[in-house]
């Protein structure tokens, strides 16, 4: 799975539920501080008094900001904007309260490191950068208040504890920004990595709930593919029987291939279950990956829908790969048959190799079918997910699997209603194959040994 995909898997937990909870946890911080402040640095709360007032103020806004919020997250509207505007909510509230307790040198000024914190957790990399900006505009801000007599010191506050003049504030106004850039980043990076660690939790979760089932899949499966396929065989046989026998009319010929046509099927879908389910540890060795493909193109267009589908191979003479050769001849069968299923009469499937410098051979399946839609091809490869009407979903779960095990990738390109391509791409293997060229060609390139 891509970046991407992890980022998002992850990403999946409720913003509200974060946000309802950072903002209960800021309120708490907000309350205990100003309290310890009061009763501290203040001497308690006076009535009349400045900074009391403030302070009061301060708790009050923040309560009744807090409440707005609430509001719009019951709604569950613009998350992403309410999230942002309590970071900055914060980091002038933090403001307000180094004002009271010390201005430019206040430990209060510690607070705004705690916001870039919430808005990495909040919005990643974008929500420490507002809360950064935020808090270091708002703590520069206060600074030049000072320097330009905007704001004065407050009057039930000695005045020595302040620094007022612009020489004097030019270092803690450094200190400070500069502390509010490192944490930014810091929290910035820490949260990347939760994100990713968080992503590929889900991805891990998701992987082993899947195997558990298809482990129950390859019970299952295991104990009826021998009852099934005995009696698909005895089917197969006493059909082709009676189409040779001459006694037939031409009403029940027509019949007779629709049960041998759907009897392949049947068979085909036991080989993917059991492929799936019974997984074999790949067995390297040079082959000719584009002898496989014209073998399949040739088999697909002779069996199936192959009849009114043109399949055809555009590529070199050869093509020698490192893989195990049964499973990627079941790769490549798969995704032609897929395309095939995909395609009406008349269309035409197009199966490509070409041969990219310093990354191997790449190798396309294209259809011109209806294509797949944007949401279904996250789901693709899952197995029992499918976007026909008939089949359970598991061919392409096979090819995913096949891949992954060999270390070889796949991917989609789709436009709905001019048709799909799936591209493979096998990377090179200089070492393997440059041993392998030095082999006898008949034993360099074995023939498949897989059957379809």
């Amino acid at each position: 799975m891509t970046m991407e995909r992890e980022r998002a898997a992850y990403e999946g937990a409720p913003l509200a539920a974060r946000l309802t909870w950072l903002t209960a946890l800021r309120l708490l911080v907000l309350t205990i501080f100003l309290v310890v402040a009061a009763f501290t640095y203040l001497g308690g709360f006076t009535s009349g008094g400045f900074s009391s007032l403030v302070a009061l103020t301060t708790v009050a806004a923040a309560y009744g900001v807090a409440g707005i919020y609430a509001a719009f997250l019951r709604i569950r509207r613009a998350l992403p904007s309410i999230a942002r505007a309590q970071l900055v909510t914060d980091q002038i509230t933090w403001t307000a309260i180094a004002y009271i307790t010390g201005g430019a040198t206040s430990g209060a000024t510690s607070l705004y490191g705690l916001t870039c914190l919430t808005g990495a957790i909040l919005l990643g990399l974008r929500g420490a950068a507002v809360a950064g900006a935020a808090g270091a505009a708002a703590y520069a801000a206060m600074c030049a208040a000072f320097v330009l007599r905007w704001i004065p010191v407050p009057p039930d506050q000695p005045f020595d504890a302040y620094e007022t003049q612009g020489s004097d504030l030019l270092y803690p106004l450094f200190v400070n920004v500069m502390a509010i850039v490192v944490v930014t980043l810091l929290a910035a990076y820490l949260a990347e990595r939760l994100r990713t660690t968080g992503g590929r939790l889900v991805q891990a979760t998701a992987r082993a709930e899947q195997a558990e089932r298809l482990a129950a899949l390859g019970r299952l499966a295991a104990g009826l593919a021998h009852e099934i396929r005995n009696p698909l065989g005895a089917i197969a046989g006493s059909i082709e029987l009676l189409r040779t026998g001459g006694t037939l009319a031409q009403e029940d010929q027509q019949l007779c291939e629709i049960i041998e046509r759907e009897t392949k099927r049947l068979n085909e879908l036991v080989s993917d279950m059991l492929e799936l389910s019974r997984p074999r540890v790949p067995a390297m060795e040079p082959m000719d990956l584009a002898a496989t493909i014209r073998e399949v193109v040739v088999l697909a267009s002779h069996s199936g829908r192959g009849g009114d589908v043109d399949v055809r191979y555009e590529g070199p003479a050869t093509a020698v790969v490192v893989a195990d050769p049964g499973q990627l001849r079941q790769v490549v069968w798969n995704l032609v048959r897929n395309a095939v299923q995909a395609s009406s009469a008349g269309m035409a499937v197009v199966v490509g190799l070409a041969r990219e410098e310093g990354q191997g051979y790449a190798l396309e399946v294209r259809d011109q079918g209806r294509g797949i839609a944007r949401e279904a091809r996250d789901r693709l490869f899952d197995a029992f997910f499918t976007t026909r009407s008939h089949g359970i979903g598991i061919g392409l779960a096979v090819v995913k699997r096949i891949l992954d095990d060999h270390g070889f990738s796949v991917s989609v390109d789709s436009v709905e209603g001019q048709g799909t391509t799936f591209r493979v791409l096998l990377p090179e293997r200089v070492a393997q194959l440059d041993a392998a060229a030095s082999l006898p060609v008949s034993e360099r390139l074995p023939r498949s040994r897989a059957t379809l």
